[in-house]
């Protein structure tokens, strides 16, 4: 008689010791919204027990990321004043910049990624320059996405984070922070950026919703999953550190093959709409807290490395048992 393989009956000790996917909390990066103004801690409508903060109520924030063990973070600023070429994503005083150097100072240790990316700064809210016709100008975006991680560099930032989908954008950044003499500071690429619509409450955290048309033109088709390698081998050949999955959940055939093809560090990206979705689910008893760890354990089976999640806080917490 042919034996067949059973699976394991016995104790969760002995379930504990033969698990394969284990999160650890050293997997999470935390995102954080800062905004100009005083004394500004306000919750995203859309995104509950996320917020946007003013500097100068981030401090406590950063605290309690560092007391939860949590020691990476992504900064997206929100400007005051928008402009055609987005001005103030490369400002000195540019409010990512004023973060950046705060941060730095209240805690040293804390690692600090940058978004960099022009449609929180640009009025018309693409992620570029456009032309007359109202299309994104490759080329032209370059060179100012360029001048956005210089100055995020300067300030201290210890990676920067390309979100925008430009062509040949990682090698222009390589380039450009090398000659400014940022060798050190490293690229994580947006490098599977799907155009989603599970973006839908980040928009409305970073204010950063197109006023006309969408991004399409230069976001990847969510039918499409050979294209995804493709750009993750350019971003690879043109010198990224990091190459990501966004978003993740719906995403994971995608975290896989990059997986199965790269040698490099896999990031994802848990989105906003990922994230709302169950929480409002918990909140409305249709889904247990479980569901979270099992959504964002999903993930880092699928192959991720790196996990950019919004539920960083709340897993922390659990797995320290607070």
């Amino acid at each position: 008689m042919i034996k067949r393989p059973r699976r394991l009956r016995s104790s969760q000790a002995i379930r504990n010791l033969v698990r394969e996917t284990v999160l650890h909390v050293e997997d999470f990066i935390y995102p954080l919204f800062v905004v100009e103004g005083e004394n500004i801690k306000e919750e995203i409508s859309s995104m509950p027990d996320v917020y946007h903060f003013s500097i100068d109520r981030l401090r406590e924030e950063i605290m309690e990321l560092k007391s939860l063990g949590i020691r990476y973070i992504i900064l997206f600023g929100i400007p005051n004043h928008k402009d055609e070429c987005g001005s103030e994503g490369f400002a000195h005083d540019g409010i990512v910049q004023k973060a950046v150097r705060a941060i730095k100072e209240w805690d040293p240790e804390m690692f600090v990624i940058t978004d960099v990316c022009m449609c929180e700064y640009t009025s018309h809210g693409h992620c570029g320059i456009l032309t007359e016709t109202g299309y994104v100008d490759n080329d032209k975006t370059l060179e100012y996405l360029t001048k956005i991680a210089v100055s995020h560099a300067e300030a201290g930032a210890d990676m920067v984070a390309p979100s925008d989908m430009m062509d040949g954008r990682i090698s222009a950044l390589r380039q450009g922070l090398d000659e400014a003499g940022y060798m050190n500071v490293s690229i994580m690429a947006y490098s599977a950026k799907y155009s989603s619509s599970f973006y839908g409450p980040f928009r409305e955290a970073a204010h950063s919703a197109p006023s006309f048309g969408d991004r399409k033109t230069y976001q990847m088709d969510p039918a499409n999953s050979d294209e995804a390698l493709r750009e993750g081998a350019l971003d690879c050949e043109e010198g990224a550190d990091i190459i990501m999955v966004k978003p993740a959940l719906s995403y994971l055939d995608v975290i896989r093959r990059f997986k199965d093809n790269f040698n490099m560090p896999i990031a994802a990206y848990n989105v906003s709409g990922e994230y709302s979705m169950l929480k409002l689910a918990v909140k409305n008893g249709l889904l247990s807290e479980d569901a979270i760890y099992e959504s964002v354990m999903s993930i880092k089976r699928a192959g991720a490395t790196i996990i950019i999640t919004y539920f960083a806080k709340e897993l922390a917490r659990k797995m320290k048992g607070c």
